[in-house]
């Protein structure tokens, strides 16, 4: 890819599962990224797997693909468009690509669970507009995620209520390595506030 300055630039956006980071992002009415579509093929044998539920352990970074996420916000940022993969959470594995464009806005989101993982990485590369950790009670959490995910039948249910337990118990651990990495504390409105400013910046830059 050639070297050259970016046109557009991107807010991350981190946070617990089940926070609401895709509603707020879609809310903001900018293109938004999932980020999720960045997990490796669950039959991976390098997958991590959690040591007490014995299944792949998707809230472990190990289970992301960071390098080619990165390299896709970069080739987002500098030409506007890219092949992105579609992921199938319910079938742990990329079935697909898809093209994702930018337009003609300066900034974009591109939001999930390890959001925060690539801050040091986007800045590096000139293209964070803005990280962002969103920060809600972890038993909202708990039951806005439990609900989603039997909706989309993402695992048995048994699976999601033991996974979502877990979760649920080690919230404050996630967020508070979301910060370590980066990213700053934001509620709901000051998150909107914030991706509404780096969307009004000129440069996208708050």
């Amino acid at each position: 890819m050639t070297d050259c300055a970016p046109v557009h630039r991107v807010v991350l956006l981190a946070g617990p599962s089940g926070s609401g980071k895709s509603r707020l992002a879609r809310e903001s009415g900018l293109p938004v990224l999932n980020l999720d579509h960045f997990y490796r093929d669950g039959d991976d044998p390098d997958m991590p797997r959690h040591p007490e539920l014995g299944i792949v352990d998707w809230d472990d970074p190990r289970a992301w693909d960071a390098e080619r996420a990165v390299d896709t916000l970069v080739q987002l940022c500098r030409t506007g468009s890219a092949q992105i993969p579609v992921y199938d959470i319910a079938h742990d594995r990329t079935v697909g690509t898809e093209l994702f464009t930018v337009g003609d806005v300066p900034v974009f989101v591109a939001e999930g669970l390890f959001a925060a993982d690539i801050v040091d990485a986007c800045r590096a590369r000139g293209i964070l507009a803005d990280a962002i950790v969103l920060r809600r009670k972890p038993w909202k959490n708990f039951l806005r995620r439990l609900t989603r995910d039997l909706a989309e039948h993402r695992k048995p249910p048994l699976t999601l209520l033991r996974r979502g337990r877990e979760l649920m118990r080690t919230e404050q651990a996630i967020v508070d390595r979301q910060l370590g990495l980066g990213a700053r504390p934001a509620d709901a409105e000051d998150a909107r506030n914030a991706i509404r400013d780096a969307a009004d910046a000129p440069s996208g830059m708050p």
